[in-house]
């Protein structure tokens, strides 16, 4: 059974950097797309970012010219460096891969909480 492993989550003041990284098992084969997604308290799943196994990428109007999603394809890794935070981008954040016959997975979540 393949799984998603992030890291990097933590607490930082505003204005901070973190950097999020996911890594896929080696049993996940024939990724498509990673992703990664936050979940803030009581509000539904969004998407942050999102690239493509060519490099293209999309992100959330929210954290465009902040955040930069990159990935390793031969390590099958994603990472999400993350600058000018602010407090409302405290969440949950997910790790996401789609595969190219249409399966997913997703990783357990790692927590980001910006505040002073």
């Amino acid at each position: 059974q393949g799984q998603l492993v992030e890291s990097g989550g933590g607490l930082v003041q505003p204005g901070g950097s973190l950097r999020l990284s996911c890594a896929a098992s080696g049993s996940i084969r024939s990724i498509n797309v990673m992703g990664w997604y936050r979940q803030a308290p009581k509000k539904d799943r969004e998407l942050v970012a999102t690239i493509t196994n060519r490099g293209n990428t999309n992100y959330a109007d929210s954290v465009k010219g902040r955040f930069t999603i990159s990935s390793d394809n031969a390590k099958k890794m994603v990472y999400l460096q993350m600058n000018s935070l602010k407090p409302e981008d405290t969440a949950v954040y997910y790790c996401k891969a789609f595969l190219t016959w249409g399966g997913e997975y997703w990783g357990q979540g790692t927590q980001v909480t910006v505040s002073s």
